[in-house]
């Protein structure tokens, strides 16, 4: 069994926000997959399926992001997993918007979400795909409760798209082909400077 985790905050004034991608490719992937997500479960929406011939369990958190820790703690305790079969998808301010960063392990980059998770498992050694939705500005609090900007729409909707290809590729390839696919700058990139 894998666990896949994408963080966000519940409730319809949080959609669309930048601090709600990991939702968002959750949301893709389990309609690719046609895996429900309507349980209530694990202190979030949760859902089972199968993809790739593997076994998996969705969950979005609805503990608000700085508690994302206590649903991953509970589904994880219950199918006993393993820190390896764990992924969780997060935004992140350090990235260009669109850029996409696989590891498998590391420390929150302050992200108060991957923060919790850490504290929680006592562990940093799990997988975590990280969205860039840009540096922040303002306030990073405020920035990352925004929406996308009209020109970012189309790129951040393009890597969605490749978060989810990204999330298939581990559950089939694992994560070293993962991080070689994706974690390099996708062709065609606009790089802006303002």
């Amino acid at each position: 069994m894998k666990l896949i985790v994408g963080l966000g905050n519940p409730g319809a004034r949080y959609a669309g926000t930048r601090h709600n991608v990991g939702f968002e490719v959750v949301d893709l992937f389990a309609r690719r997959w046609n895996i429900a997500l309507t349980v209530e479960k694990f202190h979030g929406w949760f859902g089972q399926g199968t993809a790739h011939s593997e076994r998996l369990a969705l969950l979005k958190p609805t503990t608000w992001m700085n508690r994302s820790g206590d649903a991953v703690l509970a589904a994880g305790r219950f199918y006993q997993l393993n820190l390896a079969d764990l992924l969780v998808i997060v935004d992140d301010i350090a990235l260009p918007v669109g850029r996409l960063r696989f590891r498998t392990s590391g420390s929150s980059g302050s992200h108060n979400g991957l923060q919790s998770i850490i504290d929680r498992l006592g562990s940093e050694q799990w997988c975590r795909l990280r969205v860039g939705v840009g540096e922040a500005v303002g306030a990073p609090a405020d920035y990352v409760l925004s929406r996308f900007q009209a020109d970012e729409v189309g790129v951040i909707g393009q890597a969605l798209e490749r978060a989810t290809d990204a999330v298939e590729c581990w559950i089939q390839d694992g994560p070293e082909k993962t991080m070689n696919r994706f974690n390099a700058e996708p062709a065609g990139e606009q790089r802006d400077a303002g």
